[in-house]
């Protein structure tokens, strides 16, 4: 008899999946284990065959693994909508990032940038390349370790400017905000659920996940700093 679902994530959905894991157990009686790693070890280890009924990371990667017969084809359930959100170590300056000129020039003037290895990082670099500065900027990248949080860089000083998604800022301490990717220059990434084949269980992993993806979930993907997919 089912009594557990285990699962894998990236770091952007850690918060707000362990919110709603407690609220399905509570709701359900099934146990929620959701383990949160960088988001290319999670899709390694979910390649590698390890035994989870679910996994969480962006749609791409969920659609990668479809597509190498580690998730159920045909089980991905979108579930939020993730902005990239720019930050600064609490009391320094707070460049002007509103519009997408405004950022570039924020951009050209830093000493540092902290980035990620997830999906926001590679679009960081994309736009960084179709803005013609990639090169100018090349030498004060700072990409943070898988699983580490760009905000912890900036919080300890280590990168004067932060990019990473809002979900994994918005809960630390020693940053802060100055908002999103401004129009133009938006980075939001969907984040999505698949039905791993190792599972055992597949009809309560295709269940968790209707119950994340339901309507219900809404306000704790916004408390998170999210959007409902």
């Amino acid at each position: 008899m089912t009594s557990r679902i285990t699962g894998i994530s990236s770091m952007a959905t850690r918060a707000l999946l362990a919110d709603l894991a407690t609220a399905y157990h509570e709701r359900s009686g099934l146990a929620v284990a959701i383990e949160a790693v960088g988001g290319v070890d999670a899709a390694r280890r979910v390649q590698s065959g390890e035994a989870f009924d679910v996994v969480v990371l962006a749609a791409d990667a969920i659609d990668q693994l479809a597509e190498d017969g580690r998730v159920v084809p045909g089980s991905r359930a979108d579930l939020v909508r993730s902005d990239v959100a720019i930050a600064v170590r609490t009391g320094a300056p707070r460049p002007d990032v509103g519009s997408e000129e405004a950022l570039r020039r924020a951009v050209l003037a830093a000493r540092t940038l902290g980035y990620s290895t997830g999906p926001s990082g590679v679009a960081l670099i994309r736009l960084f390349e179709r803005w013609g500065i990639a090169e100018a900027v090349r030498e004060r990248l700072v990409q943070a370790r898988p699983g580490v949080p760009v905000g912890q860089l900036v919080a300890r000083g280590d990168v004067e400017l932060g990019f990473q998604q809002l979900s994994e800022m918005i809960h630390l301490s020693g940053i802060e905000l100055l908002g999103t990717m401004p129009r133009g220059a938006e980075i939001v990434t969907v984040f999505s659920g698949g039905v791993c084949t190792a599972s055992s269980q597949p009809e309560a992993a295709r269940a968790l996940l209707e119950f994340l993806r339901s309507a219900g979930t809404a306000d704790a993907k916004r408390r998170h700093g999210m959007m409902p997919a």
